[in-house]
Formats: C-alpha cells, sequence, structure tokens
C-alpha cells in the first residue's frame, strides 16, 4: 500500500526564538518522515529565515504580503504532498503526532480534515488545567454538535479538499479562520477533531494580550463564523 505523504507548512513572522525548536521537534520527533517541511517567512525582519535554513532538507519561502492566510495558502502552492498539516512557529510536535495523523487518513478515506487541541507547555498548572477543559470537553462537544471544528496551529488537510475549496480564504487576518477552513472542508468529507491529538503550544497570546480578551476574540469570531461564515474582526494586531 502506497504511504501517505505529509507536507509540513508553517508560517512565520520573526520567530526567531521558537522556529528553531519547533523544525527540531518536527524532524526527531517524527523520524524525518515528512515528504517536505516549509517555513514561508512572512516579512520577517529578524533571523527566523536564517535560523530555518539550518536545517538540512527544510525549504524557506519567502512571502512578501503580510497576512497568516495569505503564507499558509503560499504554503500549500509550494508544497506537492498528499496531505498539507498547518501548525505555527511556537508549536512543539511531540512523539508519535505524525504516525497518528498518518494512520487517521490512511484509514479514513472520508476524513478530509484532522485537527486536535493543544497543550500550553509554558502555562501554570491551573492554566493547563483550564485549557485542557477547554479544549477537551468545550471544543470537543462543539465538535460532536456542529460537525467540524478546527485548531489551525494543530490541522491537517487533504490536497484534493484544499483544491475543491479553491485554497484558503487569505481575505481573514487572523480569528476565525480556523472555523471558516474546518467548515469548507465539511462539505467534501468528515472534519474530525481528535482530543488525543495533542500539539505543544506556547501560550504567549494569552499572556501578551489578555486572557480575557483573547478568549471573548475567539468566542465572538467563532460564532460569526458558525452562523454568518464570515469573523467579526477585520483586523489583527500581531501580540508577540
Amino acid at each position: 500500500m502506497k504511504q501517505i505523504t505529509i507536507s509540513m507548512v508553517i508560517p512565520a513572522y520573526n520567530e526567531e526564538k521558537h522556529i528553531g525548536k519547533c523544525l527540531d521537534s518536527a524532524i526527531n520527533n517524527s523520524g524525518n518522515r515528512f515528504h517536505e517541511i516549509i517555513v514561508v517567512d512572512n516579512a520577517s525582519t529578524d533571523r527566523t529565515s536564517e535560523i530555518a535554513m539550518s536545517f538540512s532538507g527544510v525549504k524557506i519561502i519567502r512571502e512578501k504580503t503580510k497576512g497568516v492566510m495569505g503564507a499558509r495558502q503560499r504554503g500549500v502552492l509550494e508544497s506537492s504532498g498528499d496531505i498539507v498539516a498547518f501548525v505555527d512557529a511556537d508549536n512543539i510536535i511531540p512523539l508519535g503526532w505524525f504516525d497518528t495523523a498518518q494512520k487517521e487518513f490512511r484509514d479514513n478515506p472520508s476524513l478530509v480534515c484532522l485537527s486536535g487541541p493543544y497543550d500550553y507547555y509554558d502555562m501554570s498548572k491551573l492554566q493547563r488545567a483550564l485549557a485542557f477543559f477547554y479544549w477537551h470537553v468545550i471544543v470537543k462537544l462543539i465538535s460532536l454538535m456542529l460537525g467540524y471544528v478546527g485548531n489551525f496551529g494543530n490541522m491537517l488537510l487533504r490536497r484534493e479538499t484544499l483544491e475543491k475549496m479553491k485554497g484558503l480564504d487569505t481575505s481573514i487576518a487572523f480569528y476565525g479562520d480556523d472555523t471558516d477552513t474546518a467548515r469548507r472542508a465539511s462539505k467534501f468529507g468528515k472534519v474530525k477533531f481528535q482530543s488525543n491529538f495533542v500539539l505543544l503550544s506556547s501560550g504567549r497570546r494569552f499572556f501578551n494580550q489578555g486572557w480575557i480578551s483573547t478568549i471573548t476574540a475567539y468566542i465572538l469570531n467563532f460564532f460569526s463564523e458558525v452562523f454568518f461564515h464570515r469573523p467579526l474582526q477585520k483586523n489583527y494586531k500581531n501580540f508577540r
């Protein structure tokens, strides 16, 4: 049986502090089995590309037009794997993540999109417990009710599905991007949010933007996407 190939796309803007750990985990914890790893440098002014280039086999694409969805779409166009995996530059890919992804798509031909939760490696125990409840209870229930939920920092889509969708919606600045993509993908097959398909991530957005502000923004834009098929917020300030 032909193995399903997985391309990884990592949009990155001024990520010199994180991109090295992300790439190291992607290569080593997958046994270097990704079909390709593409870092889309989204007009960085720091050493993001320089650090990424130090990893053998990693492809660096420079996208001058700022915007995370545009950077992801550029990565899709530059990639060639059967599956496109989207992660963020501050993510750490754990052991077993690649195997789970490959098995899910191999064993489930109707699966078009696979996503899972985060475990925030730089949060306190209490904060991680609250985040666990959010991802494993609230988000899981919503996914069962709607039939689709996505987390773009931990999401994989079949290439043929992306083609049928005519790519990602690059008009979306940030909030609502994952919900929009999961909803559109659900028209072509099964969208699965798997609770044990966990990726490690930084909680920096919560720290820098504020917990209440961040959670409120996610909730409002989520429901705006579900009911009106567009995000509530058109602009996004990049907090790092």
